[in-house]
């Protein structure tokens, strides 16, 4: 059965992830069904991120979703709500053209 936990993680210098955690080790994460959180609007910080969702989801710019990805020294890992997922999981996908 697939874990259906989704999580915030921040890295040190490579920003804040949304995604489910395949393999964890001291100094990285793979992740799957990841989107970057490039900017956020309505969260004091990636805490409220996990438990809440961005309060204004329209202004904030989130990437598309990759199959998976291995992230590099993560500092905060944070299990999220489902409230949180829900509203992260609506965030329109932010690209350039």
């Amino acid at each position: 059965m697939e874990n259906e936990q989704y999580y915030i993680v921040r890295c040190d210098r490579a920003g804040v992830f949304f995604g489910k955690i395949k393999e964890r080790t001291h100094d990285e994460v793979v992740m799957q069904n990841v989107r970057k959180i490039w900017f956020w609007s309505g969260a004091a910080a990636v805490e409220q991120l996990a438990m809440t969702g961005p309060k204004n989801p329209q202004q904030c710019k989130i990437t598309m979703e990759v199959p998976e990805m291995t992230v590099m020294d993560p500092v905060q890992i944070i299990p999220c709500t489902r409230e949180a997922v829900d509203v992260i999981q609506q965030v329109a996908v932010w690209m350039r053209n």
